[in-house]
């Protein structure tokens, strides 16, 4: 990823959640003679979508956090391609701080922001206040391009839309959403939860005799490595064979219910048993 994309000069604006960054963001970039913006998933030029996918059209927290950090491959190539192509350029990331801010640049390959703007020298404190209070009572929150643009590739409920907020120099509309990961709250998933979901797909196999011992590993919020140990029945399907099945079958239930990524699932037969046993 070097090269082109070494001619990116990237700075970033900052604040913790919903203290109104994305409301101030076309405002900040046009005043830093920026680009694009990086905005939960999104590039964002002149207030119009241009590559990417939004976090918040994710269904849970975890999923959310994913997209916005471009740690799904096919997201992940679709902005590196766009930056590539557009490169040299100068482009905003929107971040709830440095380490998140430096983390998205690592994971699209781009240089460290040279430059933090904290919303806190762009914002009042009643204003980000305020902002707060809108995020944690009425779970709304600012993406800063068209209801028109958001219509296309969102599918949470769209609340309202902002223009000439502020009084600022900023002609950009700004849409107003409530995702649907905001519907359930926080989002905590436990190893236990994963241990279960993953007995109960493999025991649901005919193949399998018992299912001995499940451990998940390095659980972080958003990955897990899931190994088990299993008695099978014999027969005429290979060993690997079954194997192979069971670890594809595991790590995309998990993925699916849980919004986690399955890094690798392990497959131990420690035993194989006749079929009266």
């Amino acid at each position: 990823m070097a090269g082109m994309l070494e001619d990116i000069r990237v700075i970033s604006f900052v604040g913790p959640a919903g203290t109104g960054k994305s409301l101030r963001a076309q405002f900040v970039a046009r005043e830093k003679d920026v680009d694009f913006i990086i905005d939960d998933g999104l590039v964002i030029h002149r207030g119009r979508i241009v590559a990417g996918k939004s976090a918040k059209t994710e269904k849970n927290m975890v999923r959310a956090i994913r997209r916005a950090m471009f740690l799904f491959p096919d997201h992940k190539a679709e902005v590196i391609n766009f930056l590539k192509l557009n490169s040299p350029c100068s482009l905003m990331v929107i971040a709830t701080s440095k380490g998140m801010a430096e983390k998205i640049c690592y994971s699209l390959g781009l240089k460290p922001p040279e430059l933090f703007i904290d919303i806190a020298d762009i914002a009042s404190p009643e204003e980000i206040a305020k902002a707060q209070y809108e995020r944690k009572h009425k779970k709304q929150h600012v993406i800063p391009v068209s209801q028109a643009q958001i219509r296309k590739n969102y599918t949470g409920k769209l609340v309202g839309r902002l223009k000439n907020l502020l009084r600022l120099k900023d002609n950009y509309e700004k849409t107003i959403v409530r995702p649907p990961f905001s519907f359930y709250g926080d989002i905590k998933i436990e190893s236990d939860a994963v241990v279960q979901i993953t007995r109960h797909v493999v025991s649901s196999y005919s193949k399998v005799h018992s299912v001995d011992d499940v451990q998940v590993r390095d659980l972080d919020g958003s990955s897990v490595d899931i190994v088990m140990n299993l008695s099978v029945i014999l027969g005429s399907q290979p060993l690997l064979s079954i194997a192979g099945f069971l670890s594809k079958r595991v790590k995309l239930t998990v993925e699916f219910l849980c919004g986690l990524e399955v890094r690798r699932v392990d497959v131990n037969i420690d035993k194989v048993v006749s079929k009266g046993v």
